[in-house]
């Protein structure tokens, strides 16, 4: 398998080699930032009538404050797939005054990768 070289190309490569099967359909989660609580609640609400609509849901980051939507999804998790939904999410974020702190998905402990 090849991966690319950046940071999406690197996590897909950590996570094959720690025996992720990468074929296989993921929840993957999405993470947006927002220093408003409006402007988190106006993003899921914009999220959730978007022709693809991940299930989101909204926390207080504990080390900043910041209010953290996590948007998730079931697919694969290939490098142009993730990088288009990540690219969708950070320009709807952008014009809710947030912006994207990167993704991940769940391994079979529930311990985010």
């Amino acid at each position: 398998m090849h991966f690319t070289d950046d940071e999406t190309g690197q996590i897909l490569q950590q996570m094959h080699e720690q025996g992720v099967d990468l074929t296989q359909l993921h929840s993957v989660d999405f993470f947006l930032l927002f220093e408003q609580q409006a402007h988190a609640q106006g993003f899921i609400d914009a999220l959730a009538h978007a022709e693809v609509a991940p299930q989101a849901s909204l926390s207080t980051c504990p080390d900043t404050g910041v209010f953290e939507v996590k948007a998730s999804l079931t697919m694969v998790p290939e490098y142009e797939l993730i990088n288009n939904m990540e690219a969708y999410l950070e320009s709807l974020a952008d014009k809710h005054n947030g912006y994207g702190d990167g993704w991940g998905l769940l391994d079979e402990n529930n311990a985010e990768q």
